[in-house]
């Protein structure tokens, strides 16, 4: 069952093996679409505003469903791919358009980013975004079986 109005949900959670740094999520759950910002901020860096990032649009194919379809809106090199692929996730999971905005940065995480450092992320935030739009949504279907694997 979907809902007539739209939820506002801003929740954190940390930046794998970093000591001060977090992840801001934005996630706005709209009856026909979902709106997700996401950016990183360090504890003595919150005066500063993040520079923006990534803006992907996601859609579910319905010809399909396996394979959502994806343009980005806005491109910044680096981050990029991870947004491409969190929109995908979810658009393809919910079955409804993803706007994903993303200027996650790994440079604070503690060894500086690497692969493993970006996978535990890229899980922390489907685990973080899944639980929210399950309740939001009420979504049980695919939902409780979103895997970093399907991704």
């Amino acid at each position: 069952m979907a809902t007539t109005t739209s939820e506002t949900f801003q929740l954190s959670i940390p930046l794998p093996r970093s000591l001060d740094t977090r992840i801001y999520v934005h996630l706005t759950v709209q009856a026909k679409s979902i709106v997700i910002f996401l950016t990183t901020a360090a504890a003595d860096d919150l005066s500063n505003p993040p520079c923006m990032g990534s803006f992907v649009y996601a859609l579910p194919d319905k010809f399909n469903p396996r394979q959502p379809l994806s343009t980005p809106l806005f491109s910044v090199e680096s981050s990029i791919e991870f947004t491409v692929r969190l929109a995908r996730l979810f658009a393809r999971k919910t079955q409804l358009p993803v706007y994903l905005g993303s200027s996650v940065s790994f440079a604070g995480a503690g060894l500086g980013g690497t692969v493993e450092e970006e996978m535990e992320a890229f899980r922390k935030v489907v685990d973080v975004v899944t639980e929210k739009l399950q309740a939001s949504l009420g979504l049980t279907n695919g939902m409780s079986e979103m895997s970093i694997a399907a991704s």
